[in-house]
């Protein structure tokens, strides 16, 4: 039979793996390195760069860090799975974000039920208030 041939057949040879670098990656490598050894040397020298009195003393929130954040923080308080950002505005108090989730899942998929929660954050990310502002069926669209 031709299967009997292949079980008898000599295993292959296997080729020694070299793993070796490529020259991008080590020059990353390297750059990172020297960067590290920088920001260590900053640290260490006495009266290096202090924040002056006009820069905040926490580092601003940026609009994808609030958006991430703001999933987070609404799918641990609800339980239920994101589907995405639907809005995302700056405010003077921070970040106001609406998060979308399925509130129910069905069969087909067409007919989950989802709602839209509101999250505002303050300018460290840390969550100040949510609500749910709107639910509807996904097949719905703006007919709601």
């Amino acid at each position: 039979m031709a299967g009997d041939a292949r079980d008898e057949a000599q295993p292959r040879r296997e080729r020694p793996r070299q793993r070796r670098a490529s020259e991008p990656t080590e020059r990353r490598r390297r750059r990172r390195e020297e960067d590290q050894e920088k920001g260590a040397a900053q640290r260490e020298e006495p009266g290096s760069r202090e924040a002056s009195a006009d820069e905040p003393a926490t580092r601003q929130l940026g609009a994808t860090e609030a958006a991430k954040l703001a999933v987070d923080h609404v799918t641990a308080l609800t339980g239920r799975d994101s589907e995405g950002v639907t809005s995302l505005e700056r405010t003077d108090d921070g970040w106001l974000v609406g998060v979308e989730v399925v509130e129910s899942h069905r069969v087909p998929d067409s007919t989950d039920v989802l709602a839209v929660y509101e999250a505002e954050l303050d300018h460290s990310g840390e969550l100040v208030s949510y609500r749910r502002r709107d639910r509807y069926a996904r097949g719905r669209g703006n007919e709601r």
